[in-house]
């Protein structure tokens, strides 16, 4: 009975330890495991320069200060190159000029109370010493070859558009009607002009030697638009220059001798 006392009071051990054992095996067994820490929503995205880097801020900071500084200094030498006269433009209007020309200079005047009505075409022709002798060749329009390389052209070139007709005003402010030069800057304005014509005719197979060469320019009124009952006679009128003997320093250099000119330099 003792044995059986103790073998049922190690069987009561026994079932003790198991009734130690077995809860905790059911509550670990019954226990739900760790959920995962929640993840943080990025930061919002914060558009345009707020967003950079604070030196990529200070540069973009300094870029658009730089550009309206630049674009307000632009504006303001534009409206006093094509204001009217005042105490501003004497004073700095060698320095308005030397912004202007010659990339952004403008044909046309605020105020202005009488525009341009005129088509002004300028004219060459040559006198040509040949092997069958002197010939005079028939008028050439600079200006139209000028429109044409213009003309459909998306970078039309400042050459084309200014050269002649600068070249052409010169002349005409620096001699009177009678072609006279009424200034220090009337030969210089002539050897202008024919210097242009020149590097024009030089393109050209003439058949001969250009000994001599005549400018003149023809000027037609604008025609009106339809809806105007405005009449305007369109048939041009001709200024004739007298003819003028081409000198070698109205030539164009040889390539050949203008770089050698430039090499010494």
């Amino acid at each position: 009975m003792g044995a059986d006392h103790d073998g049922g009071s190690g069987g009561g051990v026994s079932g003790s330890v198991h009734e130690d054992v077995r809860p905790q095996a059911a509550s670990h067994h019954s226990a739900e495991p760790d959920a995962p820490p929640p993840v943080p929503d990025p930061p919002a995205a914060v558009p345009g320069i707020a967003g950079l880097p604070f030196g990529h801020q200070l540069v973009a900071a300094l870029a658009l200060a730089l550009i309206g500084l630049l674009a307000c200094a632009h504006v303001t030498m534009v409206f006093l190159h094509v204001a009217p006269s005042n105490t501003v433009t004497k004073q700095h209007g060698k320095t308005v000029d030397d912004w202007i020309y010659p990339e952004f200079e403008q044909n046309w005047k605020l105020f202005a109370p009488n525009p341009l009505q005129q088509n002004i075409a300028v004219h060459v022709r040559a006198e040509v010493a040949g092997a069958d002798g002197r010939r005079t060749t028939d008028w050439i329009s600079l200006s139209r070859e000028d429109g044409d390389a213009i003309r459909g052209s998306l970078l039309p070139s400042h050459v084309h558009q200014n050269e002649l007709r600068r070249g052409w005003d010169f002349y005409l402010n620096s001699h009177d009607e009678q072609d006279k030069p009424n200034g220090l800057r009337g030969e210089l304005s002539e050897r202008y002009i024919r210097r242009i014509a020149m590097l024009r005719l030089d393109g050209r197979d003439l058949d001969g030697t250009v000994e001599r060469i005549q400018l003149r320019s023809a000027s037609s009124l604008v025609a009106p638009p339809p809806w105007s009952d405005e009449k305007a006679n369109t048939r041009p009128s001709y200024r004739v220059l007298p003819w003028w003997d081409v000198t070698p320093d109205d030539l164009p250099a040889p390539r050949d001798a203008a770089r050698d000119e430039e090499g010494k330099k």
